[in-house]
């Protein structure tokens, strides 16, 4: 899987190593390009998730705020309710395209 902004790769990896939360694709850490990702200082805790990380993509047109974000620590009862360890795994929103 790929997710991708205007024809550049942003984070690429097999599609078993992905976890898919709330219809969002999560990469894992070693698959994502972090060049391209630049940390926000938007604020935001999920209720059940816990603390998120923002960052911005680095895209030909500039930089998107907040498109990309990851759990660096979240809540044990998250990771039990995923089934998996999703701590640093990055997802990203609409902009940014995720294809196999």
């Amino acid at each position: 899987m790929k997710a991708h902004l205007n024809g550049t790769v942003i984070a690429e990896a097999d599609e078993k190593d992905l976890i898919r939360i709330e219809g969002n694709w999560y990469f894992p850490p070693a698959g994502v390009n972090s060049e391209l990702l630049q940390p926000s200082p938007t604020p935001y805790t999920c209720v059940w998730k816990g603390e998120c990380q923002y960052f911005s993509v680095l895209s030909e047109g500039g930089l998107l705020a907040d498109r990309a974000w990851t759990y660096n620590s979240p809540y044990p009862t998250a990771i039990e309710r995923v089934g998996k360890d999703f701590t640093g795994y990055v997802a990203f929103w609409k902009e940014v395209q995720v294809e196999p």
